[in-house]
C-alpha cells in the first residue's frame, strides 16, 4: 500500500504545474464580468496587458491587473524567468462560492439574490526564441 502512494505522489509531483501562475480567490465580482477582461489580454504579453488593464474601464480590470502582477513577480522570484520574455498564455475565472441574500418584495415574500464571486487564475508562458508564442 505505502508502494503504491509513493508512485502516487512522484507521478503527480512530476505533472505539476511547471509554469508560472497566480490565483485570487473569492473577489467579489461576477465571473461574467471578469470573463470579459481576460478575452482581451489572452496571448498578450505581459507589458501590453498590463496597459491594457490600466486603461480598461471594466470593474474587474483591479483584480486581473493584481493577479497578472502576482504571477509575473512568481515568474521572477521562484523561477527566475525575465519579465519581457513573458505573455499570458492561459487565464480564466471559474466561480466561487456565492452570497446569499433576500429582496423582500410584496406579500411579506422575499426572492433570493446571490452575490457571486470569482476565483481568477493568469497562468504565464516564455516566448520562443524566435520571438513567437
Amino acid at each position: 500500500m505505502a508502494g503504491n502512494m509513493k508512485k502516487k505522489a512522484a507521478k503527480v509531483a512530476e505533472n505539476k504545474e511547471k509554469r508560472p501562475y497566480a490565483v485570487a480567490k473569492y473577489i467579489r465580482i461576477s465571473p461574467y464580468k471578469v470573463r470579459t477582461v481576460l478575452d482581451l489580454i489572452r496571448g498578450k504579453s505581459v507589458s501590453q496587458a498590463k496597459a491594457i488593464l490600466e486603461n480598461c474601464t471594466n470593474g474587474g480590470a483591479l483584480p486581473t491587473k493584481k493577479v497578472l502582477m502576482s504571477a509575473v513577480a512568481n515568474a521572477e522570484h521562484n523561477l527566475g524567468m525575465d519579465r519581457g520574455d513573458l505573455y499570458v498564455a492561459e487565464c480564466f475565472a471559474n466561480g466561487g462560492t456565492s452570497l446569499k441574500r433576500m429582496q423582500p418584495v410584496s406579500k411579506g415574500r422575499g426572492h433570493a439574490i446571490l452575490k457571486r464571486t470569482s476565483h481568477i487564475t493568469v497562468i504565464l508562458d516564455v516566448k520562443n526564441a524566435e520571438g513567437e508564442i
